[in-house]
């Protein structure tokens, strides 16, 4: 019988886009739009446009995923202007793209909604997450307010993933003991192993990453899945 009492769900690169980083997804769409850039420039632009949100307070908590993405895409294309010889930059160009990762996201989470419900029906669950400060807004958006007990967001508390005192605070919202919780998370570095230096169980969603994660042999994740869809049953075999 699974000894778990309790779900600390990851949001980005989980729920939204089933364990592909948001890195490789938005890629996805600039080659869907026929975007003339390398996927090196690609990847220099992303941590650029990454940075510069982490820097300044660029997302309002009252912004929209959608707003946020439209806020998102333009901080790359303003990199790619300065760093590539693209002649697609253009302020539309990054509307469309913008729209195509809305798009897409929506799609997955309609499908992942199902396995969240019933998730939370089974378990008390908190949601644990580096974003913006807007996460309350998101989830209203995609129809997932309700579902989780307690947000815990890095904009919010004043600390970030990989530190595991973000999840600290995830397991004190819960209030059982750690190895009594599942943390679901798609980064072996920000999810698997700062959770698992706590004692909690983990389940790794591990799709398209960003770049290949070295497993630490104390800290190997206790289950690993593909897609979410897989979590509920991966849950009920841990012991």
């Amino acid at each position: 019988m699974s000894m778990i009492k309790g779900i600390i769900f990851d949001y980005g690169g989980t729920i939204d886009t089933n364990g592909i980083h948001w890195g490789e997804f938005i890629w996805e769409q600039y080659r869907q739009a026929g975007m003339d850039i390398t996927h090196e420039e690609f990847r220099n632009a992303y941590v650029h446009g990454e940075r510069s949100l982490a820097k300044h307070p660029i997302i309002e908590p009252t912004d929209t995923f959608h707003t946020l993405l439209r806020k998102k895409i333009p901080l790359q294309f303003e990199y790619l202007a300065e760093n590539s010889g693209s002649s697609m930059l253009t302020a539309r160009k990054a509307e469309d793209i913008a729209d195509m990762c809305y798009n897409k996201v929506k799609e997955i989470i309609a499908a992942n909604r199902t396995i969240v419900e019933q998730l939370a029906t089974e378990f008390p669950m908190v949601l644990v997450t580096n974003f913006y400060g807007n996460m309350p807004v998101v989830l209203e958006e995609f129809g997932l307010n309700n579902i989780f007990s307690s947000i815990v967001e890095s904009s919010v508390v004043g600390i970030r993933k990989p530190d595991p005192a973000l999840f600290a605070l995830g397991v004190k919202a819960l209030g059982m003991n750690a190895n009594e919780i599942v943390v679901i998370g798609d980064s072996y570095r920000k999810d698997i192993y700062p959770a698992s230096t706590l004692g909690c169980r983990t389940v790794w969603l591990k799709n398209v990453c960003w770049e290949e994660e070295a497993v630490l042999p104390n800290h190997a994740p206790t289950a690993m899945i593909d897609t979410l869809k897989k979590a509920p049953l991966e849950i009920k075999n841990i012991g």
